[in-house]
């Protein structure tokens, strides 16, 4: 049988001829032109106001962002750490910026959605004051028992609250929180008893919930999932619509019989006072770093969930969030 020879995979080598230079000269000129440099964003440094304390979840997305953002306009980035008032400090003094300086506010519902709700003076408007940029992550919350408790399945928990009324307490985060909100969402949709626990900060609830002096908690997954993980507490239902890619084995509310969804985010904000076609950029440029495999890499490896987003998709996700948490925030009847 003759041999068919493989197909080539590249041309033949061509004769260095005065004609082949001379194309070659051509191509070259015909080559894409070298990226411009880039026209740095006016008005100085970007500053990324967040209202907790460093290190946190909020605080860990701006700096993440921040440090790639600096490269995509030119510009130093610094992240100000503006905490108190459980966010809305940061919110008073982002709105108050001067309109020729740059500055974002990295926000969560509990600024942006719940204090509007419930305090008659935040000292900010958050739907007049704030142009929304984009919505960069999402993060789910989780339901944890201490292993003092006698249960390992949600359905089972349900059933010891009723039986122990007096001693169904659920520790949160903070009083006002989102954790707060979806614990009594989950009480009205279980028609069980929840005595909310509110606590300075995530590390003292944990504490207690280790420790056997409080019985369940509700937090955010990010902060739940180690302590699961290492065997020192129990995390039985996660509250998205589908399971965490950080804990598999824990089931969503509603594959653990509680029809329950809701998930919280972190969303950049600019103040209205900020030329539009300066918010437009800085929504362009964080949506391009949104896409980076490094940056998502680096939201995955702190348990959290990156988000790509357009300004107008960030605006419509906003709008249907404050729909869907009013109800449930005014029918709370909660009062700072």
């Amino acid at each position: 049988m003759p041999f068919d020879p493989p197909t080539r995979l590249r041309p033949p080598m061509q004769p260095v001829t005065r004609r082949w230079l001379g194309r070659l000269a051509l191509a070259a000129c015909a080559a894409p032109a070298l990226a411009q440099p880039i026209q740095p964003l006016d008005g100085g440094p970007l500053r990324i106001v967040v209202g907790y304390p460093p290190g946190g979840a909020t605080d860990r997305v701006a700096r993440i962002v921040g440090d790639k953002l600096a490269s995509k306009l030119g510009i130093a980035v610094i992240v100000e750490n503006k905490p108190g008032a459980g966010g809305r400090l940061a919110a008073q003094q982002a709105k108050a910026t001067p309109a020729g300086q740059n500055v974002l506010m990295l926000a969560n519902p509990a600024v942006m959605v719940v204090a509007p709700l419930v305090f008659k003076d935040n000292g900010y408007d958050a739907e007049r004051d704030f142009v929304p940029v984009a919505h960069v992550n999402d993060y789910e919350f989780g339901l944890a028992v201490s292993t003092a408790v006698p249960v390992k399945e949600l359905s089972h928990l349900l059933a010891w609250m009723r039986a122990n009324p007096n001693q169904a307490n659920v520790g949160v985060p903070a009083t006002g929180s989102l954790p707060h909100f979806f614990a009594l969402m989950l009480g009205d949709k279980a028609k069980v008893r929840t005595e909310v626990i509110g606590y300075k900060g995530s590390a003292p609830a944990i504490t207690d919930l280790i420790g056997g002096q409080l019985p369940m908690a509700v937090d955010t997954f990010d902060v739940l999932v180690p302590q699961h993980e290492a065997g020192k507490l129990r995390v039985l239902a996660v509250s998205g619509a589908k399971r965490s890619a950080f804990a598999p084995d824990v089931p969503t509310f509603k594959e653990a019989g509680l029809d329950l969804a809701a998930l919280g985010w972190n969303t950049f904000f600019a103040p209205a006072s900020m030329p539009p076609e300066k918010a437009t950029r800085l929504a362009g440029a964080i949506h391009e770093v949104m896409q980076d495999p490094d940056t998502q890499r680096k939201f995955t490896d702190t348990r959290m969930q990156p988000v790509v987003s357009t300004q107008a998709q960030t605006a419509a996700m906003l709008k249907a969030y404050r729909a869907q948490w009013a109800p449930v925030v005014q029918k709370s009847g909660y009062q700072p």
